[in-house]
């Protein structure tokens, strides 16, 4: 699924028509850590499993 520029600032005119400017920002910021938070926790388990796979190889 490739997303052009037309397509990019289509959503991001629709977002702006639903939202508003102000709740914009807010709903990036809120997006971002989310991501953030996701990121950290699926590397958690990545070094979790690595711990396990070394174990079981001793």
């Amino acid at each position: 699924m490739n997303l052009g520029f037309g397509e990019i600032m289509l959503i991001v005119f629709v977002a702006l028509l639903l939202f508003g400017p102000k709740k914009l920002p807010e709903l990036g910021k809120a997006a971002g850590k989310t991501l953030r938070e996701f990121k950290n926790a699926t590397k958690g388990l990545m070094d979790d499993d690595d711990v396990k796979s070394d174990k079981q190889a001793k």
